[in-house]
């Protein structure tokens, strides 16, 4: 068993955190927690909070519990609904920053342009020229940052108000006006919902419909709020609330074996949802999917289906031919005017990191190492790139369980890496190329049959139609998390090879 005490004769670390939304604050926190303050979070916005900060359009809220979106060591006992809107959550990670003390430590609007390993110390370099030696680099970019503009004829030449649902313009009105929502996962549908109410017309283009689950959002009553505040108990139950247990035992489930009966009950609802809530048989079979449930990621949904048959939402299904300066032109030629066009068009989620350019040992650049994908040794590390570790990174279950749990069980395996090196046990650890391949090649074995090769197209593929994501239960990830294997690893002892 590894030792998880701080060495009393621990060798002092310099980090640099490159990331300041939920998996960067993590990482600040913990490291304070062990009474270490050299540790800069550098940050390329004007703000914390990474996906939270920067999607702030109407609607946008968590799919995952509200409480079960906390860190176990920060419960809050406040959120006001089951499923929290997206600036509560904005608002829990500031009030962090404050409660740890973490804001001293962060650098805001600076962008890290490279990482360049020396040795035994990683030199960092910003935008504006300056660098920074550290001895450990926790990559905490994550996945949503970098919005996918689709490559649409004409779009440029749209005369009204067109924007990334990611670069909402709070400046501009919606009421009564014409709006195209394009794209149709989680956001699209969150938009659609909240902005059809008020809009004079609203059109949802969609190339191919998504399974919709059904989902209610109570509120929280003000006594249950105050029960939060003054039961540690009843907070840490509603953490763990059987209901969201259930549902995430029964999804992963179903995620990880395409003929598992939890996934043919997960169909079923998706199928049950739709047929009851779609009147119209004709805009039914227009909602239909043609592939497995799950095989995107799950959209849920109070009232979608309802708000489509509103008179004032039309469903534009199929391919876009061109954007001209009023409207969008289909390709089977209808037109529709309009005076907003929102880009619900999601991320490129193969980047990570990137564009900072790393340099591991020998100079190998992390790009060539990720060709033709990105990789990472159990989504926390990758051979070749000493005392770099990542949270949410490549192979991970991003889409398969609460990213703060997460990121707090990957910090707990990383942190003991660290101890390695706080222990003086070694200058340098990263996995082996062996184990880093076997990695990649029993995740790519397992991925086969989950329902994410069932045959649909979704950004869990890589080009070659491989599913990118963890492929395992949330019992395996557990269990991998809690301990490292150092025969994975090669510890490099001292600056003179062996």
């Amino acid at each position: 068993m590894m030792n998880h005490a701080i060495p009393s004769h621990r060798r002092p670390l310099r980090y640099a955190i490159i990331g300041g939304g939920m998996s960067g604050l993590l990482a600040g926190i913990k490291l304070k927690e062990r009474g270490e303050d050299d540790f800069t979070i550098f940050e390329k916005a004007e703000a914390i909070g990474g996906t939270w900060r920067d999607n702030r359009y109407p609607g946008v809220a968590c799919d995952t519990s509200a409480h079960s979106y906390t860190f176990s060591f920060a419960p809050n006992p406040d959120w006001s609904s089951y499923f929290a809107p997206g600036g509560e959550i904005r608002q829990y990670f500031e009030r962090l920053v404050s409660r740890y003390g973490i804001a001293p430590h962060l650098r805001l609007n600076t962008q890290v342009t490279a990482c360049d390993w020396r040795e035994d110390h990683w030199r960092v370099t910003t935008a504006d020229g300056s660098s920074l030696d550290v001895d450990v680099v926790i990559a905490a970019s994550g996945v949503l940052h970098h919005p996918n503009i689709p490559e649409i004829p004409g779009l440029d030449t749209f005369s009204g108000a067109r924007f990334h649902s990611a670069q909402w313009d709070d400046g501009e009105p919606m009421e009564k006006r014409r709006i195209g929502v394009i794209g149709n996962g989680s956001t699209g549908v969150q938009l659609v919902s909240a902005l059809a109410g008020t809009a004079a017309h609203l059109v949802h283009f969609q190339r191919t419909p998504q399974w919709i689950m059904p989902c209610t959002n109570r509120k929280f009553t003000e006594a249950e709020k105050q029960e939060f505040r003054t039961d540690p108990a009843k907070l840490e139950a509603a953490r763990n609330d059987p209901a969201a247990v259930a549902r995430r035992a029964r999804f992963t489930a179903a995620i990880i074996d395409a003929q598992s009966p939890e996934l043919l009950e997960i169909q079923e609802e998706a199928e049950r949802n739709l047929d009851q809530s779609v009147r119209d048989p004709a805009l039914r079979e227009l909602l239909r999917p043609d592939y497995r449930a799950a095989c995107k990621r799950l959209v849920f949904s109070e009232d979608y289906y309802q708000v489509v048959q509103q008179p004032n939402v039309t469903l534009a299904m199929g391919g876009i031919e061109r954007i001209e300066p009023s409207g969008v032109r289909m390709a089977d030629g209808t037109f529709h005017e309009l005076d907003v066009i929102v880009l619900a068009t999601g991320f490129k989620t193969n980047q990570f990191i990137r564009p900072t350019q790393v340099k591991g040992v020998d100079g190998r650049l992390l790009d060539d190492a990720w060709a033709p994908n990105p990789t990472a040794y159990y989504a926390v590390c990758v051979s070749g790139f000493p005392n770099f570790f990542m949270l949410n990174g490549p192979t991970g279950p991003v889409g398969n369980f609460s990213l703060t749990d997460i990121a707090e069980r990957q910090w707990g395996y990383i942190d003991q890496l660290i101890d390695e090196l706080r222990a003086g046990h070694c200058v340098a650890i990263s996995p082996s190329p062996e184990a880093h391949a076997e990695y990649d090649r029993q995740r790519e074995e397992a991925s086969r049959e989950t329902v994410f090769a069932s045959g649909c197209k979704s950004w869990y593929l890589d080009a070659a139609g491989v599913p990118q994501i963890w492929p395992w239960s949330y019992a395996h990830f557990i269990e991998v998390m809690r301990e490292p294997c150092l025969d994975d690893f090669v510890l490099r002892r001292s600056l003179t090879p062996a």
